[in-house]
This record gives structure tokens, sequence and C-alpha cells, in this order.
């Protein structure tokens, strides 16, 4: 048996990290055993579904790599097949046309109330067999009144639900488009998924969409609920609690395997290993090792995690995701400057953001127009200026603009003048960047080049004798 597996986000919003968790388990499980992940797009929301939501879950999964095999389908286009199943289930006695109106059915729940029942459809049209004139109906399945379902899950295990308590859903609305649990049962039935991974708050829907199985001659696929996933607080995530849509992540500068990282420790646990590779992720990943408890969202965590991948990533990887930061700041690094895989290396050791990268590596493409008043006063003023005008001489002549000559002339500067070299390196420093943040002098003065270097320090001087 191939497993197959499937994401079915309603393009109603963003693509949150709440479904990036449920896309990223159906994913590893396919590719764990070398099945196939589906993607699906339930857009039968008419009223709520826009084609900007569906380019924003396209574009989060492509960012976060997790390429399907089969899709993206439309349930908007599947129409036909939904009115097929529905006049099925109508010829097999399994469905009958509901004419209850809003008024009536609120009656009937509020006197169920006051006779302290639950609250649910009780089946009053089931043997119907004339039309209600002036009345589109809806269309019910007709729950069985017997037994029980057993919901197989191999998260929580085996829940139970009897058809008592579940009442006659509506699967066809009056203007007689479908709904979710009958587009669901038939979409998952026809693409012969073997496996549904979703977010818990769809388990109550489970034993009404196994009878929707039964009725139409169909096994169930295997069901596993995902338990919620909460914010800093222990309330349900939000966006008050920051960032939840996916593709703000990335624009908050985390690479996608940090994030996918991240995602996977949600709930899930290989030992006390807490970084994976996307290859670890597959070999090791099992849903069947899910916790059922809720799993709160660490922020700082998340942040850790992203600095250990920007310090162990390869530079051409971090480069790759740095350019679109770049872009933001109006930069095209293959202009001007130096190769942005270059510019990574010497950096990744600091930082812990792909933003804060980028706004440090600025200088490298832009000449630097204005500089940090604190750092400017404490820095480029009289007492630095001789040491400013020797490191200019000194550095003219380098004939081997390597970061090795440019540390030397460095620390014979300070040498002669009987300075600590912070006093030499700080001025150059402010000269370069604008500010006091760098990675180490000689190393970024070799890849800024001589003559950026030059003009730079040229320029300070400059500006210290305009002030005196």
């Amino acid at each position: 048996m191939t497993i197959r597996t499937r994401f079915a986000p309603s393009p109603t919003g963003y693509l949150h990290v709440g479904g990036a968790r449920t896309a990223l388990f159906s994913w590893l499980y396919a590719r764990k055993h070398g099945g196939e992940f589906i993607l699906r797009i339930e857009d039968t929301d008419l009223e709520r579904s826009s084609a900007e939501s569906v380019n924003a879950i396209l574009e989060g999964m492509t960012w976060l790599g997790l390429e399907y095999d089969e899709g993206p389908f439309y349930q908007t286009q599947r129409f036909d097949r939904y009115k097929e199943v529905i006049q099925q289930l109508m010829d097999q006695g399994d469905a009958y046309y509901c004419y209850c109106s809003k008024q009536e059915l609120d009656e009937m729940r509020e006197q169920q109330r006051a006779n302290k029942q639950k609250p649910r459809y009780d089946g009053r049209c089931r043997h119907r067999t004339e039309a209600k004139p002036g009345v589109d109906p809806v269309i019910r399945f007709k729950n069985p009144i017997e037994g029980s379902v057993i919901v197989k899950d191999v998260i929580r295990g085996d829940v139970e639900f009897k058809n008592t308590e579940l009442d006659d859903l509506i699967i066809a609305r009056p203007d007689g488009t479908p709904t979710y649990n009958l587009t669901v049962v038939v979409d998952d039935m026809d693409m012969k998924l073997t496996h549904v991974i979703r977010g818990d708050d769809h388990l109550n829907n489970s034993p009404r969409q196994i009878n929707l199985y039964r009725a139409l001659g169909a096994e169930p696929p295997v069901f596993a609920h995902v338990p919620m996933i909460l914010g800093d607080d222990g309330a349900r995530l939000s966006k008050r609690h920051g960032a939840v849509s996916v593709m703000s992540y990335r624009d908050e500068g985390y690479l996608p395997e940090a994030l996918l990282n991240y995602l996977v420790r949600l709930g899930w646990s290989h030992g006390d290993q807490e970084v994976f590779s996307v290859d670890e992720m597959t070999q090791l990943f099992d849903i069947e090792d899910v916790n059922k408890a809720a799993s709160s969202f660490n922020t700082e965590k998340l942040l850790w995690l992203n600095q250990q991948y920007i310090k162990n990533s390869t530079s051409e990887h971090v480069a790759h995701h740095l350019s679109w930061h770049m872009g933001q700041l109006g930069i095209d690094p293959a202009a001007t400057g130096p190769a942005l895989k270059d510019v990574v290396s010497i950096q990744q050791d600091r930082a812990k953001t792909l933003v804060e990268m980028a706004a440090n590596s600025r200088f490298f493409y832009v000449e630097v127009t204005d500089y940090d008043e604190k750092a400017a006063n404490k820095n480029l003023n009289e007492k630095s200026l001789p040491l400013l005008e020797d490191m200019l001489t000194r550095l003219t002549a380098v004939a081997d603009w390597q970061a090795e000559p440019v540390h030397t002339e460095v620390k014979a500067c300070a040498d002669a003048n009987e300075v600590g070299m912070g006093k030499v390196a700080q001025p150059i420093r402010v000269a370069i960047t604008g500010n006091t943040v760098s990675p180490s002098l000689d190393v970024t003065l070799a890849l800024l080049g001589r003559e950026r270097t030059l003009s730079a320090i040229s320029k300070a001087i400059g500006w210290i004798k305009d002030r005196a």
C-alpha cells in the first residue's frame, strides 16, 4: 500500500504556523514511507476565499520547501462530482430534503435547552414526503441512530462517539453547494488518501465523516488529530502573540529550515535532540510519537534555533535567503560590492536573523552618508584625527590588499601612536559602517576593498575637520 497524505487549507487568509505544522507532519510521514503528499485547496466558502489567500498558501509552501506530488486541487472545480455523490446518497435513502426555517430550528434548540437536552437537529424532516412550497431545502445526511462510531486515532487512541449524539448534518445548502463534511469525504475518498493528519479541532467531525464513508461503501483513512499550539501565555496561538503567518517569519529574517525544525518539535521529540536537518526529521519522525497535549510556542527558542542555522549552514545557502532581504533595502548585491556569500561568511557567527545581517551588510554595497551620532561623537573627533590620517597613509601604501597586511598596519599605527588597537580600529569602523558594529576589522576591510576603504577614511577625516 502506498501511503498518501494531504494538506487541505482553506484560502481565507495566510498560511499560519498551525497549518504549516500540520502540512509538515503530513509531508514528513509521506516522505518517510516513500509515499505521496497532496495539496488540496478547500475553497468552497466562496464569500471568504480569495486568490490572494491561495497565493499566500502556495508561497508559504514553496518557501518552506514542502513540495507536493499532486495538486493543488481546487474544490470549486469538483462541484459536479459532489452533486453526483449527493444524488447517490439521496437515491440510496441516506439523505433527505429538510425544509426547516431558521426560526423553526432556533425554536427547536431553545426548547431542547429548556429541557436540558443537547441542542441538535431532531430529524423532523427525515420522513417528510411532500415539498414545502416557496422553500429551497437543504439536504441532510441520514446519520445512523443506533450504535456508535469508533475513531481510530493514532495519536489519541480509540475515541468513541454514540450515534445518538450526532445529528443529521447538512451536506448541501439551499443553493445546492456542498458543505465541508461532504466535500472532504468525497475528496479524501477519490484521492485514495490513506492517512488524514489534521488539527484536533476536526476530531468532532470525524464520526460524522466516518458514517458518510460507510454510506458510500468506502473505507475511512487512518486519522491523526494533532493538538493545538498555544502562545507563551497558554492561550490559543493568535495574531496577538505576534507573527503567526509563515511568511511573516521570512520577513523577520528566519531561515525556513529553522522554522521547520521548530515546528516539528512542537509536539514531537527524539530524545534530547534539539536541532534536526530535514533529512533527520524525515528519518526519525513518526506520527504515532506525537504528544496528545497542546504545545506552547516559544519565540526565544525559535530565535536560538535560527541563530544555529545561520551559523552552521553553508554561506551559499544563507546568501540565497539573505539576497531577498538585501532587495528589501533597495540593494542589488550582484550589481556592486563583494560576493554576498563572502559577506555572509564573515558574519555567520554573529547574526540572529537575516534582517539583522542585511542591515549590518548594507555598508558593503552602499557608501555611508551618515554616522550614528553617539558613535561619531565618541570615535570621530580631534583625538582620532591623527590616527585616521596615519592609517590613510599606511593603507594607501599596502600593495597586497588582504586581511593580514591590513591587520599589520593597524597594529603598527597603534604601536607608533602608543595607543590600544581599539583606539585605531573603532574610528575606522565608524568611518566605513556609520556605527560601531562590524566583523573583525581586518577581514571587513579586505572584503570592502582598497578604494572603498580609503574613500571612507578620507571622508571621515574631512567630516572631523569640517566640525572643528
